[in-house]
């Protein structure tokens, strides 16, 4: 059981922050809490809750110039980027947008002797367990519509960004959210794991490993605490002949780099069709090259150390074990590559799926690209994976491109686009991604039960 968290810069290893967890009595005295606040929450008219939780938004956004540094110490991504309240707040405002109509009742009928309808109604207590690599983001795609649907949440952050779920509750709290209806902790797992048996929660939403979702689903049995997942991925990227070349490279390289490769739907294998695959692969070298590898809160720096030399550790052997079964390097070592959290960028060429580069997660700045000469061949590789989270495509073919995507396993279709996150359409994932769904009116439901109300009325 560990009685302190500590959050390892990835910077220069020090101790960025540490917080003491909460005993198991504490975490469900704070469960308690919870419970007890949610049904006056609940009976709040929906447009006060609604300007409650934006007036958090932006609270949080008001602090924007010291979450950004904070940030980089935290989990390494560059102060240049400026952080992810744009995101952050798109994606509540859309929620809050949809609110009314996703939470209306639906209309069964009405006549002179029968009125029936179905109501969504809040599951109660959602217990949130966001991750690192995107902490704000992750975290308001469950809070901010959880909340506005009238649960209370319990919102429980990664170690790596344990100032995340401070910070977000300091703002709520100021911009009028009781203490109660949304409450950070600190938890280590037995805790955490306990608290789901011992149903303290009506829903539970993890985003993280694989292992990590089987622990959830593992401690949320027997219990029929609903439990949402989005574990691993492995995204893939497929050129057609006809893509727009330039900006191909340009958007799936980025999205393979980006956040030094720690995006949840990052592309982490691309396909390319035999006639564009030389010029691909010369477009995505000189890119890389250009980036500046260092220091996080260095201005210059465009792709900063990974969120830990342990996740560091894992995509260097994967690269190693590539190399050594003939996979081809493309980027030479770069100056600030360490040998621990700062790692080069790479792109692998002559890669196969036997390779694990090309089959098991590596949320790292590591890409392998692969040549195919048809839609069959780059349909099969896509395919031949235990993740299912997106698939980016590239044509100016729409009706190809949704044939190709209706036989794709994936969550998510991207066409010309890759590595975002649209808050109208359903985020969900399959096989090993996990299942449920966040944002969009299918995020509001999950986060509601269904109510019927089959009323017969009194006639004389």
């Amino acid at each position: 059981m560990t009685d302190v968290l500590k959050c390892i810069s990835p910077i220069d290893g020090s101790v960025f922050a540490t917080r003491s967890v909460l005993s198991m009595d504490e975490a469900q005295a704070a469960a308690a809490r919870a419970r007890a606040a949610q049904a006056a929450w609940a009976a709040r008219p929906l447009a006060e809750r609604i300007d409650l939780v934006m007036a958090g938004v932006a609270a949080v956004g008001a602090m924007n110039d010291e979450i950004v540094p904070e940030l980089a110490h935290m989990m390494g991504r560059p102060v240049r980027y400026g952080g992810e309240f744009r995101g952050f707040n798109e994606r509540a405002s859309h929620m809050a947008a949809i609110a009314a109509e996703a939470l209306a009742p639906i209309e069964v009928g009405e006549d002179a002797t029968f009125k029936r309808y179905i109501k969504r109604i809040p599951q109660g207590v959602v217990f949130v367990v966001a991750p690192w690599n995107y902490p704000y983001m992750t975290a308001i795609n469950t809070v901010a519509p959880a909340l506005i649907a009238g649960n209370t949440v319990v919102l429980k952050h990664a170690t790596q960004t344990l100032l995340v779920g401070e910070r977000m509750a300091r703002a709520f709290h100021s911009a009028g959210i009781p203490a109660d209806v949304f409450q950070n902790v600190f938890l280590d797992h037995d805790t955490t794991s306990d608290l789901i048996a011992s149903g303290a929660f009506n829903f539970v939403n993890f985003t993280g490993s694989v292992g990590g979702g089987r622990a959830m689903e593992r401690a949320a049995a027997g219990t029929f605490t609903g439990v949402g997942t989005e574990l691993g991925g492995k995204d893939p990227g497929y050129v057609l002949e006809d893509a727009d070349l330039d900006a191909a490279v340009d958007t799936l390289i980025d999205g393979a780099m980006f956040n030094s490769g720690q995006c949840c739907c990052g592309i982490e294998r691309i396909y390319v069709h035999e006639s564009l695959y030389d010029a691909f692969v010369e477009k995505a070298v000189d890119i890389v090259n250009g980036y500046k590898l260092g220091n996080p809160l260095d201005a210059e720096t465009s792709i900063g150390p990974m969120a830990s030399t342990r996740f560091a550790a894992e995509v260097r052997a994967q690269i190693a074990e590539a190399l050594a079964d003939g996979a081809v390097a493309h980027i030479a070592p770069m100056a600030a590559d360490d040998g621990a959290a700062y790692l080069t960028p790479q792109i692998l060429t002559n890669v196969t799926h036997k390779m694990r580069v090309m089959r098991d997660e590596s949320f790292g700045p590591v890409v392998g690209i692969m040549k195919v000469s048809s839609d069959e061949e780059a349909i099969a590789l896509m395919n031949d994976s235990e993740f299912g989270l997106t698939a980016s495509l590239w044509t100016a073919d729409l009706d190809r491109a949704q044939a190709v995507g209706d036989r794709v396993e994936t969550g998510t279709v991207f066409l010309n686009r890759a590595d975002y996150l649209d808050p109208g359409l359903c985020w969900t994932g399959c096989k090993n991604t996990g299942r449920g769904g966040g944002l969009s009116i299918i995020g509001f439901h999950n986060l509601t039960r269904p109510k019927s109300y089959h009323l017969k009325k009194v006639t004389k």
